[in-house]
């Protein structure tokens, strides 16, 4: 079953390379937003230090200047394996501790703003990769969630705090399922959450998330909540990103 799958008894058949020579960030980014790379490449001095490969492709690693700091962005792929994927494999190509990941994620509540940031506090283990990096249990804490908060509130930036369920399968959201977890306190669904933070507790990273508030569920029927081709206050809003830096630099000084 997979509430077994944690094994400490037996060594992985597979590893990470972790190569400590690589070039330093004091944190990686990680967004899943083609629009954003772009404009993280076209507004910033991107150097390209690697790149992060699966069978469909490959995506560059790049990393830039901040107030006289380095940090490393990179887009990541949907979906926990493939997320996960990109944490463990990111230390071959950059030496760091700190993950900030951001995102879009839906809303389980209609009283959530559209593009509010949302900070995750526990996530909801609807998903299968987490168990391979964790005991069973329903929820993993999102350990870093007062940070995240701490940082929110000194720079004025409107948030909500709650519990997040992470799912493997969108298409199987059902009104059961939604009914259930926005009871038990989630406001956010998305694919990824509870995955990236059992790999980070495993590994001995930190992590930092939030969420973007996007699609409703918390509705007779579901809806997008944007207009056609609108970026702003969606997950492909720079302005998230401008957050994520920031957020980058105020995690490295902990």
């Amino acid at each position: 079953m997979i509430t077994n799958a944690y094994d400490t008894l037996s060594p992985a058949k597979i590893n990470p390379h972790i190569n400590e020579n690589a070039p330093a960030a004091e944190a990686v980014i990680f967004t899943f937003s083609h629009v954003i790379e772009q404009y993280v490449v076209e507004n910033y001095a991107c150097e390209t230090v690697g790149e992060l490969r699966m069978a469909h492709g490959s995506t560059p690693v790049y990393r830039i200047d901040y107030n006289g700091k380095k940090y490393g962005f990179s887009k990541t792929w949907v979906g926990a394996p493939a997320c996960a994927a990109t944490v463990e494999e990111i230390r071959e190509i950059l030496n760091t501790r700190k993950i900030i990941h951001f995102g879009g994620a839906g809303c389980l509540n209609k009283e959530i703003a559209r593009g509010k940031v949302m900070i995750p506090t526990e996530a909801y283990r609807d998903e299968g990769t987490s168990y391979h990096y964790a005991p069973a249990s329903d929820y993993i804490r999102i350990k870093n969630a007062p940070v995240v908060e701490a940082f929110m509130k000194e720079n004025g930036i409107p948030y909500v705090l709650g519990k997040t369920w992470t799912t493997d399968a969108y298409y199987r959201e059902t009104v059961n399922h939604f009914e259930k977890h926005k009871k038990d306190g989630c406001i956010s669904v998305e694919m990824e959450g509870s995955a990236v933070q059992a790999v980070c507790d495993f590994r001995g990273l930190e992590v930092y998330m939030f969420f973007t508030g996007g699609d409703l569920l918390d509705a007779p029927e579901w809806t997008m909540r944007k207009e056609k081709d609108q970026i702003r206050h969606t997950q492909h809003d720079a302005g998230h990103f401008e957050i994520a830096l920031a957020l980058a630099a105020y995690a490295a000084s902990w």
